[in-house]
């Protein structure tokens, strides 16, 4: 009796030991999962952000873009454009300052955004008054200073830390859900599987005790399932159940008959097929899950699966193979989660769509609107109560709004595919009956219900009126080919001329009508001409290379058969048929006999430099966007594409690079002044070191050796003294012969009381034949694969020193290395 009573105390103690487990997993798991949950939602937090920061960066250079324009062209049109973007880059301000209420490092920027936003919106006001009321020149006068265009980099670098800020979040938090989702699951089918042996091994020990003991092991063996039944049917959230070797179902929870519908004496006996879609049962799907479960041990999937009632959802699936103490396949376990929308995230999901700055609008597949935010009744003018339930086509026209759904006639994946940004442009339609141009872009949501579709509308008045512009725009470029001083000839890929301007019709002699469509062999002497077109041998790359600024120099011949010196200067053109090539012609006969053309290029940089100014902060705004979005691109996709793709990439970061550095040497170019009375005795050595700080990093890396003579104080632009001694010298460094570079600064006096700068070098030297050619702008003698570069550095030099009363010259053989003197007006004592 008393071993009896042993027995029965092991037994309890054993079963009561594994229902402990089992309930210390059932908890931790159940808390894991909601871990779990609680950091995807925070995971999506984060996404949302960024979205709505790219279009608070987005609305921005939006502003600066349409200022800009505004400020080139006067067009009332671009104020409007300017004044939505304003409002536009508010809006999503006040969306991301509602996010990041949580985020202390967030909200310290705010303070910093609205300061800088209220500085340019302010500055730009003032400068649109003055262009209204004084006109071009006296707007650009006011902007040269930069002072604007630097409070907008300020402002948008405020944007781009808070990206870096939330793009370090989302790479933690999505960390964070995937470990912590692996680790719920973990638990939750270890724990119950380990539950399970626990109870079966203290069972089959104590048998093995004493036979005699069978019929209470028996009794106690049946608790323990009971209790682990009755642990399963507290699991509301999974619906757990096991399958034998065939697939039929042999075990039910209560969490499998809340999702599935099926009573467990309904559906204990049959196939788990009957869980699966007719199409997946039809490819054999479950068969196929089965036979991978056997051979991997552990089969996880998401898709959709079947209720009883036949309606579909969503599911989380985990499959896991049983095996009995001699390793024979028992069966398989399932464990299901339903990952239809709760009504959690269906607030959730209202609540974006009410942050959304578009009109967002969900549609069933019988075309019905189930839910819109505010923005789509402000857009069409309907209260939400006299939409919901309406059809779609009653503010989008028949025969457009079939294209929203997912019907008969489109595929659910064909309709996944119809992403956002691939927008559907047709016509809304208002509650006035009055229509409108917008965008629809498609984002289809698996529901309970099926398959809803979500439209993000757009109402592209604005941007439709921008392309009419945009088309006038191009109307201008013709104007602009006849307003240019030079002749302008566009040349296809097949050599023929397609369009020219009336001073190519003056150099060369003929009528328009008899050149367009002509071979441009016919002006220019064969054996040149086929240097304008990006033909069979030059790629287009290569074409993309041949800048203006790097001429040809040749000889065109006129409709008289008399021949003259010109320079071509060439500037690829992408167009719809293809690469075009606008060359700019200019008659070089001049040039050729002496000085009176070199004056006349020096009038045109002059003018080159006042349109510098515009355009080049015009440009700067487009050109940003561009480097910014393909840097993105590389850094996103560099190693996931194939090599001609990332080598693609890496010419659009190079080629936006060398645009950006081309542009701000044309500013600088044009803000230095022809005459001007605030010129100060500044210490020229003083200049040279701040020059040499600059240029450090090229000094470290050529290992060049800069030394110079005690300077004198001289009469002088001090900023523009610096610029003057970094050009010289940089160049001195970047043209170099093998070995040391070595750089020597001196200055003398001469008669006429001036101080004389020498800046001598042991370079690459200079043929005595381009001595003039050197100081005018985009003139280079090397190609641009040999040394980076944009021709305007000597031709700044020149305009600084011209500006101070002086003048710049070179002494230079080839292989001896060159002096640039230049003179300035000074005190009598060095520094």
């Amino acid at each position: 009796m008393k071993s009896l009573f042993n027995r029965k105390m092991r037994l309890k103690l054993a079963f009561g030991s594994a229902l402990l487990i089992l309930l210390l997993v059932g908890t931790a798991s159940y808390r894991a999962v909601m871990v779990s949950r609680e950091s995807g939602r925070w995971l999506l937090h984060t996404r949302e952000v960024l979205e709505h920061l790219q279009g608070l960066l987005s609305a921005t250079q939006g502003v600066e873009s349409n200022y800009r324009g505004f400020i080139l062209t006067g067009n009332e049109s671009y104020l409007e454009s300017y004044r939505a973007s304003i409002l536009r880059s508010e809006q999503e301000k006040t969306i991301i300052r509602n996010l990041t209420m949580d985020n202390a490092t967030q909200q310290w920027q705010f303070p910093t955004l609205d300061q800088l936003g209220d500085q340019t919106i302010q500055f730009d006001e003032t400068i649109i008054a003055l262009r209204r009321t004084k006109g071009l020149e006296a707007a650009a006068t006011a902007i040269r200073d930069g002072k604007s265009q630097r409070t907008m980099d300020k402002y948008q670098d405020v944007i781009r830390a808070m990206q870096q800020e939330e793009e370090r979040l989302l790479v933690l938090r999505d960390a964070d859900t995937k470990r912590r989702f692996a680790r719920a699951k973990i638990v939750l089918i270890l724990g119950t599987l380990l539950g399970s042996l626990l109870a079966a091994a203290a069972a089959g020990w104590i048998a093995h005790l004493n036979i005699s003991a069978g019929k209470l092991v028996v009794e106690a063996l049946r608790a323990s399932e009971d209790r682990y039944r009755l642990l399963l049917d507290e699991v509301q959230h999974y619906a757990i159940f096991a399958l034998d070797p065939q697939g039929l179902v042999v075990s039910w929870n209560a969490g499998a008959e809340r999702i599935k519908g099926y009573k467990a004496h309904e559906i204990i006996g049959h196939d788990f097929s009957c869980f699966f879609t007719p199409e997946d049962i039809k490819r054999g799907r479950p068969k196929e899950i089965l036979r991978m479960t056997a051979k991997t041990g552990r089969q996880e999937e998401q898709g959709m699966r079947v209720r009883k009632d036949g309606s579909r959802f969503l599911a989380s699936v985990t499959f896991t193979r049983l095996r009995d103490s001699a390793g024979n396949l028992r069966g398989y376990s399932e464990i299901s989660h339903d990952l239809s929308e709760s009504k959690e995230s269906g607030a959730k999901y209202r609540g974006l769509l009410e942050a959304a700055p578009d009109a967002m609008v969900v549609v069933n597949q019988a075309g019905e609107i189930v839910l819109l935010n505010l923005q789509a009744e402000k857009q069409f003018g309907y209260s939400r109560d006299e939409l919901v339930g309406q059809k779609v086509k009653n503010i989008i026209p028949e025969g457009f709004a079939e294209r929203l759904i997912a019907d008969g006639t489109r595929t659910a994946a064909e309709a996944l595919a119809q992403q956002i940004g691939t927008g559907i442009e047709l016509y809304g339609r208002r509650k006035d009956g009055s229509d409108f141009p917008i965008e629809i872009m498609l984002s289809p949501l698996e529901s309970t219900e099926g398959i809803l579709v979500t439209a993000a509308i757009r109402d592209i008045s604005v941007r439709r009126a921008a392309e009419v512009h945009l088309a006038q725009m191009e109307g201008r470029y013709r104007g602009l080919l006849e307003a240019a001083p030079d002749a302008m000839v566009v040349v296809n890929q097949a050599g023929e001329i397609v369009l020219l301007n009336v001073q190519a019709e003056k150099q060369f002699g003929y009528r328009r009508d008899e050149l367009v469509g002509q071979k441009v062999k016919s002006i220019i002497p064969e054996g040149f001409a086929e240097r304008l077109i990006a033909d069979e041998t030059r790629t287009a790359a290569e074409a993309l290379a041949q800048q203006i600024g790097t001429g040809i120099e040749l000889y065109g011949r006129r409709k008289d058969g008399s021949d003259f010196p010109i320079e071509i200067m060439l500037s690829p053109l992408e167009s719809t048929e293809g690469i075009l090539v606008t060359a700019a012609i200019r008659d070089i006969s001049a040039r050729k006999k002496g000085e009176a053309h070199i004056q006349e290029l020096n009038r045109s940089n002059e003018e080159l430099g006042q349109f510098a100014y515009v355009a080049s902060h015009d440009l700067q705004e487009p050109l940003r966007m561009v480097a910014s979005y393909t840097q993105l691109l590389s850094k996103r996709y560099k190693g996931k594409l194939d090599s001609d793709a990332d080598e693609f990439i890496a010419f659009a970061v190079d080629g936006a690079n060398r645009m950006q550095r081309l542009i701000l040497d044309l500013l600088t170019y044009s803000r230095v002044a022809t005459k001007g009375n605030d010129l100060l005795y500044i210490s020229s050595e003083e200049a040279l070191e701040r020059a040499l700080i600059n240029l450090r990093g090229a000094i470290e890396d050529s290992g060049a050796l800069v030394t110079h003579d005690s300077l004198p104080t001289v009469l002088a632009d001090e900023m523009q003294l610096i610029q003057l001694f970094q050009n010289l010298v940089g160049n001195a460094i970047k043209y170099q012969s093998p070995g040391v570079p070595q750089v020597h600064i001196s200055a003398t006096r001469n008669v006429e009381k001036k101080w004389i700068f020498a800046v001598r070098d042991n370079g690459l030297g200079i043929d005595s034949q381009f001595f003039e050619k050197i100081f005018v702008i985009f003139q280079r003698l090397h190609k641009r694969e040999e040394y980076a570069g944009t021709g305007i550095g000597l031709a700044i030099c020149k305009k600084i020193v011209e500006r101070h009363g002086g003048s710049i010259s070179v002494e230079s053989q080839p292989g001896q290395g060159s002096t640039f003197r230049f003179g300035l007006a000074g005190s009598e004592s060095r520094s």
